[in-house]
C-alpha cells in the first residue's frame, strides 16, 4: 500500500513499518472509513468536536474538577508549545506518558498528537525494568511524568512532571497552536502489548485509525451521544481505555470521568453518584459488583462494555437480570487497536461475544488458512480498517498471515454469524487425546457458590500428557482443604463433561493479573504455581 508524504521530520516509526508483504489487507467498506490524506487526530476529535458543539461543554472531569472542551483545548494547545519550543520536540519524535487517568494525561496525550509526535503511552505500575524495555524499544525524546509516579523512569530520559512543572511551563503560552498537518498514515501511537513475555510488542497505529475505531465499534455499537458521561477502570495507556476513555467520547463531544484507581465496589458507587451512562470495565469488575450486591447501582448505565477477557455467560445473564439492560460483550486487541466483534442491545447473546462490527471481517481458519464449517473451532482472524503493524518485530509474520490478522484465539462461529469465544489458543489444554479449554472449566467453577475467582491451566503429566488444574481463589469464610477440593471436582463433572474437571486443584490469595488487568496463566504455568 502507497503511503502518503510523511510530515514527520524525524522517520523512526515509518522506517520501522513491517515489509509491505507482511501487512494486513486493509478493508474501508464504511463510507465514514474514507478519510483526508492529510489528519491530525487531535484535531479532529478535539477542534472538531469544539467546532461542532462548542467550548463550554463539560469534557473531561476527575472527582474534583471538571475542564470544558475549549480549557481542555487550551491546555493540550499550551502542552504542544512546551514540546515544540522548549523540549525541541520535532514531528516523528516519540514522547513517553505515564500517569493514572486523569485530565492531565488526557490533555498531554492530545497535545502530543498537535504537535505531530507519537505518543508512547505506559502503564502506571509498570516498573523499572519494564520501562527500561520500552524506552530501548521506543527511543522516546521526553518523557510527560506524574509527578508522583517519577522514581521508576529510567536515568538519562529528559522528564518534565505534570501537576506541578508543566502547568507552570504551559502559562508561558498562549492558548492557540498550529497543529501540524500530519499525514493520516502518519504513525500517531506506539502501544505495547499487555500480557507478553520477553522482548515487548510495540503495535503502530496511524492517526486515521484512532477515527476507524470510533467510527466503527463507537458510532454502531456503542452508540454515544454529546450528553452521555463516560467512565471506567481501563488505563489510557491500555488501547481499551483509550478508545472508550478518551476517543469515543470526544469524538461523540460527550465527557468522560476520569478515575485514577478504583474496587468494583468503589466503582458501583461513583457510577451511581454521577450518572454515569457509559461504562468500560473488565468482565471481572462486572461480576464482582454482581457478587456484592451492587448491581442495582449501574442500573443508570446506558450503554455498559466488557471486554478484555471472556465474559462468563452466568455474568451477563445476571447482570440483565438486575441492570435492567445486556452487556455489551466485544473482543479486541492491541494490534488491532480496539473491538472487531460484539453485540449491543437485543442483540446480544449471552456466551457469544457477538457478530463482526461494521466495516470489519472475520473468519475462523484451520492452521493452513482455509475456514472451517460453522460450529467448529478454528483460529479468529480479522481484517479491517485498522490492523497489526509491529514495530520492526520478526513476530508480524506470526500474528498477519495471508492478509489476515490472527488474533491468538480459537473461535467458533455460529451459522447466524455470531462468533463463540472456546479459548485464547494457547489456553487449549490437550489431556489423553480431549482438547479441553481452560475458558470453559473456570466458567464451571465460578458456578460454585465457594469460588470468588479461579484461572486453569494444563500442567504436564506422564500419563496424560497434561491435566486440567484450576487455581481458586475461596469466598472470604471457606476454610480450604481436601473437602473442599473434592466438592469443586465433584461439581465440575455434574455441570461439564466429566473429563474436564480438574484433576489438580491449588488454592491462592490472588490471580495474577497485569496492569492492564488481564489475567496472566504463564505466571501459573512458569513460575512454580503449575
Amino acid at each position: 500500500m502507497r503511503l502518503s508524504p510523511s510530515a514527520h521530520t524525524d522517520s523512526f516509526c515509518r522506517d520501522r513499518l513491517p515489509p509491505e508483504r507482511q501487512w494486513p489487507r486493509l478493508v474501508f467498506d464504511l463510507p465514514e472509513l474514507h478519510y483526508p490524506d492529510r489528519l491530525n487526530a487531535a484535531t479532529a476529535l478535539l477542534d472538531g468536536a469544539i467546532d461542532r458543539l462548542g467550548p463550554d461543554r463539560p469534557c473531561l472531569r476527575s472527582l474534583e474538577e471538571t475542564w470544558t472542551y475549549g480549557e481542555v483545548l487550551a491546555r493540550a494547545n499550551r502542552v504542544a508549545h512546551v514540546l515544540t519550543t522548549e523540549l525541541g520536540v520535532v514531528p516523528g519524535n516519540r514522547v513517553l506518558l505515564r500517569g493514572t487517568n486523569t485530565p492531565w494525561l488526557a490533555a498531554c496525550w492530545l497535545g502530543v498528537l498537535k504537535a505531530g509526535a507519537v505518543a508512547v503511552a505506559t502503564m502506571p505500575m509498570l516498573r523499572r525494568h519494564e520501562l527500561d524495555k520500552i524506552v530501548d524499544r521506543a527511543r522516546p525524546a521526553v518523557a510527560l511524568c506524574d509527578e508522583r509516579l517519577l522514581d521508576e523512569l529510567p536515568p538519562g530520559l529528559p522528564v518534565v512532571a505534570y501537576g506541578g512543572e508543566l502547568a507552570e511551563r504551559c502559562a508561558r503560552h498562549p492558548v492557540t497552536f498550529a497543529d501540524v498537518p500530519t499525514a493520516a498514515d502518519d504513525v500517531a501511537l506506539l502501544a505495547f502489548t499487555s500480557g507478553t513475555t520477553g522482548t515487548p510488542k510495540a503495535t503502530m497505529h496511524f492517526h486515521r485509525d484512532l477515527l476507524a475505531i470510533a467510527d466503527t465499534f463507537s458510532r454502531h455499537v456503542v452508540r454515544p451521544t454529546a450528553d452521555d458521561l463516560f467512565c471506567g477502570t481501563p488505563p489510557l495507556a491500555f488501547t481499551f481505555g483509550l478508545g472508550g476513555l478518551l476517543v469515543f467520547p470526544l469524538h461523540a463531544g460527550a465527557s468522560v470521568l476520569l478515575v485514577e484507581r478504583a474496587t468494583p465496589k468503589e466503582l458501583a458507587s461513583i457510577v451511581a453518584g454521577h450518572a454515569v451512562t457509559v461504562l468500560f470495565t473488565a468482565p471481572t469488575a462486572y461480576r464482582a459488583i454482581l457478587g456484592s450486591g451492587d448491581g442495582a447501582l449501574l442500573a443508570g448505565v446506558r450503554r455498559a462494555v466488557s471486554a478484555g477477557e471472556a465474559l462468563p455467560a452466568a455474568v451477563a445473564e445476571q447482570y440483565r437480570a438486575v441492570a435492567g439492560r445486556p452487556l455489551i460483550d466485544g473482543i479486541g486487541s492491541t494490534e488491532m487497536l480496539h473491538v472487531f466483534i460484539s453485540a449491543a442491545d437485543e442483540a446480544a447473546r449471552p456466551g457469544t461475544t457477538g457478530t463482526v462490527v461494521p466495516g470489519f471481517r472475520a473468519a475462523v481458519l484451520d492452521v493452513d488458512g482455509t475456514p472451517v464449517p460453522d460450529g467448529t473451532p478454528g483460529f479468529l482472524a480479522v481484517r479491517g480498517p485498522t490492523g497489526c503493524r509491529y514495530l520492526e518485530d520478526p513476530r508480524q509474520a506470526d500474528y498477519v498471515r495471508d492478509g489476515w490478522n490472527f488474533t491468538g484465539d480459537t473461535y467458533l462461529r455460529e451459522p447466524d454469524g455470531y462468533f463463540r469465544f472456546v479459548a485464547r489458543s494457547d489456553d487449549m489444554i490437550v489431556s489423553s487425546g480431549y482438547n479441553i479449554a481452560a475458558p470453559e472449566v473456570e466458567e464451571v467453577l465460578l458456578g460454585h457458590p465457594d469460588v470468588e475467582e479461579c484461572a486453569v491451566v494444563g500442567t504436564p503429566d506422564p500419563d496424560r500428557g497434561a491435566v486440567v488444574t484450576a487455581f481458586v481463589v475461596l469466598r472470604a469464610g471457606v476454610t480450604p482443604g481436601p473437602e473442599v477440593v473434592h466438592a469443586l471436582q465433584e461439581h465440575a463433572k455434574a455441570v461439564a463433561a466429566p473429563y474436564k474437571y480438574p484433576r489438580r486443584v491449588r488454592f491462592i490469595d490472588a490471580l495474577p493479573r497485569n496492569a492492564s488487568g488481564k489475567l496472566q496463566r504463564f505466571l501459573l504455568r512458569e513460575h512454580g504455581l503449575g
